[in-house]
């Protein structure tokens, strides 16, 4: 069975996976890194900015499949540290409108190329 894959102009990946694959309704997006897509490089700043651009990328690859942040059903965020959790829900909150996307924040020990955090969602299609 094949899958129906879309990629973002505006959004990475740093291994063999597609940006995003659509099964049935539901997108599944691949999580995001906060990089710069202009220069390929992990952003520098702290989780503020490095939270806004991954929703940054994230949304680019909504776009490139039709959808905007409103179809977004769930958000799972990995956070390298915690105490950062006040700082990156401020953001979210900017990101969605009520009501809000299912969520799920996991603290790990380390992510892709340093980053601080990582975000993954999934949206489906009305």
């Amino acid at each position: 069975m094949s899958r129906k894959a879309y990629s973002a102009d505006g959004a990475v990946s740093v291994g063999p996976y597609s940006h995003a694959v659509q099964a049935g309704d539901l997108l599944f997006l691949s999580g995001q890194t906060p990089i710069d897509t202009e220069t390929g490089r992990l952003i520098e700043g702290d989780i503020v900015e490095q939270a806004n651009q991954c929703f940054k990328n994230l949304f680019n690859v909504l776009e490139a499949a039709g959808l905007t942040s409103d179809h977004v059903e769930k958000v799972n965020v990995f956070l390298t540290d915690m105490n950062n959790f006040t700082a990156m829900n401020e953001v979210y909150a900017k990101q969605f409108s009520e009501p809000y996307p299912a969520r799920t924040t996991i603290g790990v020990a380390s992510l892709p190329l340093g980053a601080q955090i990582e975000i993954e969602l999934i949206a489906r299609r009305r």
